[in-house]
């Protein structure tokens, strides 16, 4: 067996806690190992945020003495898993029993965990690649343990499971987006008798929570390039049931002009240029749902060939379902809605001269995510024709000299009529309600459109103009 120790010296504060922990282990009689996830990142040298530690042995029992003796207060054990948390310092460890597992057909969580060796535990994991420990015990750290050639895979870039196939995606049918999720990250390809037993399993996928289910989907979006991860997904049948609106995009054209013809390759472009211009998961989750009512909104017409009219707004609605079925949180969900509603006003801006009330319209709408809209926008451009991107590309820059102004920007954050409402109500003699709004409105459109200075006594005076056309039709409702 090889010794891998030297992997671990690259992390001096993790090497400590390891060295830390095999002592602990060794005072208690208890054999312990470093495992899965781990040892394959150390292998990719890649930073460890977490500690994954298996004990022959009861897990939860070992994580309270090992806490013990690491002055951590804190144990959060799961009985039914023999696997406790340990909320440590500098990053947290995760302690579990060595385990073999057995399942219901309808469910992903064991309905029995049985103690076993080390062989017994690392042959149940999802792939080879995370089915390598090495022992932190003091007279043999750092000592490799590879019984499925973990290794040997890892180095040829392949992903492959211990067991037959069918057996690991049927027993938690999870690890098929782990897959696509570990292609996508870690640059590795799916073994074909992998990737023919995930189609074969797909429907299998519809026993998982949705929140895990939407948890290692927004994992494939953070990755480097997550259009590999997501066409996984396609090519498998597996998008079908965890995002049927993207699913149906699949082999539908559209007229290119600064796109792609088919939507769902354009939409994963998209995506991986969103990627490239921002680490932020949200912004490339809005760069893969921004066209998402196209296929509903697809009609032709003789001279233009295929529209998509009202797609923003209509893409926009369909995204309260959306986040709903997928348990987004309010924050993302108001996010990708907004930034879906908007992403063709800059090209808009872009396709015509642009005046400053367009822009400043924009800018109004999209508030502090402008940054992130002008980003999607960029993105959005997929066209391998150099002379459209070098005509879109010049206006739109015009577009955001216009926004970068930091004055106009700050002061439009905050934007909102020089009269304000109970000003409104007492001018109109009107009490709180619709009304009030819609004159507020009404002269905040006026500033935005020019017609009238952005000061107190221009509102005032347009708000005399207008006021009893909306009390006339306030009466008659």
């Amino acid at each position: 067996m090889a010794n891998i120790h030297h992997l671990v010296d690259s992390q001096p504060e993790i090497c400590s806690t390891l060295k830390q922990i095999g002592q602990i282990a060794h005072t208690n009689d208890k054999e312990v190992y470093v495992v899965g996830g781990v040892v394959r990142d150390l292998f990719l040298d890649r930073p460890l945020n977490e500690i994954d530690i298996m004990v022959i042995g009861d897990g939860i029992q070992f994580a309270q003495v090992l806490a013990k003796e690491m002055g951590v207060k804190k144990v959060v054990p799961f009985p039914k898993f023999s696997t406790a948390h340990i909320p440590s310092s500098p990053v947290p460890i995760e302690v579990a029993a060595a385990r073999k597992e057995s399942y219901d057909d309808d469910s992903r969580k064991p309905k029995e965990v049985i103690y076993t060796d080390l062989k017994g535990d690392l042959i149940r994991r999802d792939f080879t690649v995370n089915a390598m420990a090495m022992s932190l015990t003091p007279e043999d750290f750092g000592e490799l343990h590879d019984p499925y050639n973990g290794v040997q895979d890892l180095q040829a870039k392949r992903l492959v499971t211990p067991l037959d196939p069918d057996k690991t995606f049927s027993e938690d049918p999870i690890r098929m987006m782990r897959a696509a999720y570990f292609a996508s990250g870690l640059g590795l390809n799916i073994d074909k008798k992998c990737m023919k037993s995930m189609q074969q399993k797909a429907d299998r996928i519809k026993i998982v929570s949705q929140e895990r289910i939407t948890t290692e989907f927004s994992k494939i979006l953070s990755t480097p390039k997550p259009s590999v991860g997501l066409i996984i997904l396609q090519e498998t049948g597996l998008m079908e049931y965890i995002f049927p609106e993207i699913h149906i995009m699949f082999g539908m054209d559209q007229t290119g002009e600064w796109h792609h013809k088919d939507i769902f390759y354009h939409t994963m472009q998209v995506v991986d240029n969103a990627a490239q211009l921002s680490n932020k998961m949200k912004l490339r989750f809005a760069a893969l749902v921004h066209d998402i009512a196209k296929p509903n909104t697809r009609k032709i017409d003789p001279k233009k060939g295929y529209t998509f009219h009202g797609h923003d707004a209509i893409g926009e609605r369909m995204l309260n379902k959306i986040a709903k079925r997928m348990k987004l949180s309010n924050e993302l969900k108001d996010y990708i809605k907004k930034l879906t509603l908007l992403h063709l006003r800059p090209i808009a801006l872009a396709k015509k001269e642009i005046t400053d009330s367009a822009v400043r319209r924009v800018m109004v709408m999209a508030g502090d995510d402008i940054d992130d809209l002008l980003t999607l926008c960029r993105a959005d451009i997929t066209t391998k024709n150099p002379q459209r991107v070098k005509k879109y590309m010049s206006n739109f820059e015009q577009v955001e000299i216009k926004m970068k102004d930091v004055t106009e920007r700050d002061a439009l954050k905050s934007f909102q009529s020089p009269v304000r409402g109970a000003e409104i109500m007492k001018i109109c003699g009107l009490k709180e309600g619709p009304v009030v709004g819609e004159i507020k409105f009404a002269i905040e459109e006026a500033i935005l459109d020019e017609k009238i200075d952005n000061n107190y006594e221009s509102a005032h005076e347009y708000l005399m103009e207008i006021k009893d056309g909306y009390l006339k039709k306030a009466a008659k409702k």
